[in-house]
C-alpha cells in the first residue's frame, strides 16, 4: 500500500487534503434488518422508491426515505445481484448458489419465474432495455449467459476473458464489464452478443465497482490495490487514475454533480468521493467514515443519498449517507 500511494504521488493524481471530512456528505441515518447475513450488490427501483438489499438466500426490500420493510423475495439461494425492466414491470435477482434467475413483479414483489442458466455462479446482472436482453455474468464459468425476457430463455452464451465482476451499458449498444482475476475490461456488442474488445487495466488488482460517463465516455474501474482507474470507453486507454480507499467494490458517477463514489470496506470503511475535473482530471475531494464491510452500495439519483449494507456487532444495517444544505 504505501508503495502504491508513493506512485501516484509521484504521478501527481493525490494532493493535499485527500479524505478530508466532507462537509456536503454525511451519515444520517442506520437502518436495522435484523440478524447478521451474507450479502452482495444492492439496486434501487428508482420509480418505486425501494431499495432491493441481498441477504444470502433472500432479497429484503426496503421503502426509502423511511426504511419501512415493503417486502421479501424469498427462495433466493446465494443472491448476488438484482435488476429491473421496468419497461415490463419485472425484476431479476442472480442466484450463485441456485445458478439461476429469479424473475420477480416490481408492483406486487410476486416471484413469478425461475431460469435456469448454463453458467456457474451468477454474479453481476445487467438489463438492456433496448433489446429487452437480460445479462448475467457467471463467476464460476467465465461467461456471460443472455436472457431474452420475453421468452426467459438463455439465448446465447458469451465467453470472458477470465471471473467476470461489475458491468455497465451505454445505452448505445455496448456493454462493459470487469474482469476481476486477470484485471481487464471486455466489451460486449449488444446486437450481435459478441464479444468485441478485451483491454488489460496495468496496474490495477482485481477491478470490481465499475461505473459509466456516457457523456464523456469514460469507465471508472474501483482496483483493489487502492486505485481507481479511468479508461476511455472508444479506445481502452487509460486517461487518468486517483486514491481510493481499502477493500472498494462498488463504484458510481453522478452525471449531475460531476463525482465518482466508491464504497470501500477496508479498515474502518469509507465512502470514497472524487470530483471531474474534465473528462482526463480528477480531484479527490473527500472520504465518509463508514463502518468497516460496507463495501457496496446504491444511490438513489433525485436525492443523490447513498445507502451501504454492513453487518455491526452482529446486527446487519443499512448505512445512509446523505448531502447536506
Amino acid at each position: 500500500m504505501k508503495k502504491n500511494l508513493i506512485f501516484l504521488a509521484l504521478l501527481g493524481v493525490v494532493s493535499a487534503g485527500v479524505f478530508a471530512a466532507d462537509p456536503d456528505y454525511q451519515v444520517t441515518q442506520r437502518l436495522s434488518l435484523g440478524a447478521a447475513t451474507k450479502w452482495d450488490y444492492t439496486a434501487i427501483d428508482a420509480e418505486r422508491q425501494r431499495l432491493f438489499v441481498t441477504r444470502g438466500d433472500h432479497v429484503d426490500v426496503v421503502e426509502i426515505p423511511s426504511g419501512k420493510m415493503a417486502g421479501t423475495i424469498a427462495n433466493t439461494q446465494g443472491v448476488h445481484g438484482v435488476a429491473f425492466a421496468q419497461d415490463m414491470k419485472l425484476g431479476f435477482t442472480s442466484n450463485g448458489k441456485a445458478n439461476s434467475v429469479t424473475v420477480f413483479n416490481l408492483d406486487t414483489l410476486k416471484t413469478t419465474a425461475e431460469v435456469a442458466l448454463t453458467g456457474k455462479n451468477p454474479d453481476a446482472i445487467l438489463y438492456e432495455q433496448s433489446a429487452h436482453k437480460l445479462y448475467v455474468f457467471n463467476g464460476g464459468s467465465a461467461n456471460v449467459d443472455v436472457v431474452d425476457v420475453s421468452t426467459l430463455k438463455v439465448v446465447d452464451t458469451i465467453k470472458a476473458s477470465g471471473r467476470p465482476e461489475f458491468a455497465v451499458s451505454d445505452g448505445h449498444g455496448r456493454i462493459y464489464f470487469n474482469i476481476e482475476d486477470n484485471a481487464g475490461i471486455n466489451v460486449i456488442d449488444v446486437a450481435s452478443n459478441k464479444s468485441v474488445a478485451q483491454w488489460k487495466l496495468e496496474g490495477c488488482n482485481e477491478p470490481t465497482g465499475l461505473a459509466i460517463d456516457v457523456a464523456n465516455a469514460r469507465l471508472f474501474s474501483a482496483c483493489g490495490n487502492g486505485i481507481m482507474a479511468v479508461t476511455d470507453a472508444k479506445s481502452g486507454k487509460r486517461v487518468a487514475q486517483f486514491a481510493i480507499g481499502e477493500h472498494p467494490d462498488a463504484a458510481i458517477y453522478d452525471a449531475d454533480s460531476k463525482s465518482i463514489f466508491t464504497s470501500c470496506g477496508g479498515g474502518t470503511g469509507t465512502l470514497s468521493i472524487a470530483h471531474q475535473e474534465d473528462a482526463d482530471h480528477y480531484t479527490v475531494r473527500s472520504s465518509v467514515a463508514t463502518a468497516k464491510g460496507a463495501k457496496t452500495m446504491a444511490m438513489d439519483v433525485k436525492s443523490k443519498t447513498v445507502y451501504l449494507p454492513t453487518v455491526v456487532a452482529d446486527n446487519f444495517i443499512v448505512i445512509v449517507v446523505a448531502p447536506q444544505k
